[in-house]
């Protein structure tokens, strides 16, 4: 009786735990019933991915799993390019002198009016002679041309024995016009020499407008039918190459610059005349870095620049600018740079300012070589050939 009750007992486990285990199963294996709320606190409709190591990350509500097709993504379109500038057609730089007159006779009437009042006076003894070769001097022309015009003038008055004003105007025209120097050749010397351009090399210190001079000269080339390259070997100045490329931009001049500051100048005139050669332009305009004429160094690195391009090509211009406003502190300048680089002629900037016109004689008399170019505004186009008779009418209001 007794093993019948523990058979019976044992039985009766055997089926309840059965019966838990399907349960547990069955639980297990059944979808959630309809409003099921996730466990966990998870939003509905998240999906987690699996992280290394067994953890899971939990995804957004919309988030994409693998294999979703996402809606195409909105175009972006691209912000516009910036306007090409106009390639501009310059005018011809003949007669630019003569259109830019007005700003010689503003800056230098007074010594013209000085000049003539004194020598029409009713008496031209010692002391009036010496307050004209002092009015000369102040002019900045130099001591020793003041004295050679005072002493020719008063030869010239004996002779005529007249002092009315158009009389005096003519006698001081005629020597003005001597001391500048009718008979200098002023050409700027921009001929292609068969295969090879002509090289334009331009030299100053620093503020005395030696880019602005470069870019106008460009201009005025363009201007009068020439093509052009320009070479941006002031590497020390990034400005100086960015002045380069506007401008030449604005008149159709490729620029030849490095790519980083600092770089060999010697290296990039070096590249400016061989791209010259390669798209066979007419002239080669190699701009140069400002240099203190003080600097023995700096002044070394100009005669190699002058040197390298020389294996390629013939310098045909060595162009030194000149602050017309620095009177003769700007002679100094120039004696250096002209035992350097063999100066063939001299651009005078500022001319149209406080500038005295007498700086003209007195460089071409301290270096011999003429003056070709001048200054006379901001503007582009205010960079002129110079011409004697324009200038000295200019300064006597004839």
């Amino acid at each position: 009786m007794e093993d019948l009750i523990i058979a019976i007992v044992a039985a009766v486990v055997v089926v309840g735990g059965g019966g838990a285990t399907l349960l547990v199963r069955s639980r297990r294996k059944a979808p959630p019933p309809p409003g099921h709320a996730p466990r966990r606190g998870r939003a509905a409709g998240t999906a987690t991915a699996a992280r290394p190591g067994g953890a899971t990350e939990t995804a957004e509500p919309g988030a994409a799993g693998p294999g979703t097709l996402l809606p195409p993504e909105p175009e972006i379109e691209a912000p516009p390019a910036p306007p090409v500038p106009a390639v501009e057609k310059p005018p011809p730089s003949a007669g630019r002198l003569v259109r830019l007159r007005s700003r010689l006779a503003r800056s230098q009437s007074a010594l013209g009016g000085v000049l003539l009042g004194l020598l029409s006076s009713d008496r031209l003894d010692e002391q009036t002679w010496e307050e004209i070769e002092d009015t000369l001097i102040t002019a900045d022309m130099g001591v020793a041309p003041a004295r050679q015009i005072v002493d020719d003038l008063r030869t010239e008055v004996k002779v005529a024995g007249t002092r009315d004003t158009q009389s005096v105007r003519l006698l001081l025209r005629a020597e003005l016009l001597a001391q500048v120097g009718p008979d200098m050749d002023r050409s700027l010397h921009t001929g292609r020499h068969g295969d090879r351009p002509a090289v334009v090399l331009v030299v100053g210190v620093n503020g005395t407008g030696k880019t602005t001079t470069v870019a106008k000269l460009a201009r005025a080339l363009i201007g009068d039918g020439q093509s052009v390259l320009l070479g941006a070997a002031d590497t020390f100045r990034a400005a100086a190459a960015d002045q380069l490329q506007t401008w030449g931009n604005r008149v159709g001049a490729a620029v030849v610059r490095s790519d980083r500051e600092g770089a060999d100048p010697a290296s990039v005139a070096f590249d400016a005349v061989n791209q010259g050669i390669e798209r066979g332009v007419d002239v080669v305009i190699v701009d140069t870095a400002g240099r203190l004429h003080t600097k023995a160094g700096l002044m070394d690195e100009l005669g190699k620049i002058k040197r390298v391009i020389s294996r390629h090509a013939t310098v045909d211009e060595v162009l030194l600018v000149l602050d017309a406003t620095t009177g003769q502190n700007g002679l100094r300048q120039a004696r250096v740079f002209a035992e350097v680089v063999d100066v063939t002629g001299v651009a005078l900037t500022k001319l149209d300012g406080t500038a005295k016109g007498g700086i003209v004689v007195a460089v071409q008399r301290e270096l011999g070589v003429p003056v070709k170019l001048v200054g006379l505004g901001e503007g582009p186009d205010d960079l002129a050939p110079f011409e004697p008779g324009v200038f000295v009418d200019a300064i006597i209001g004839g």
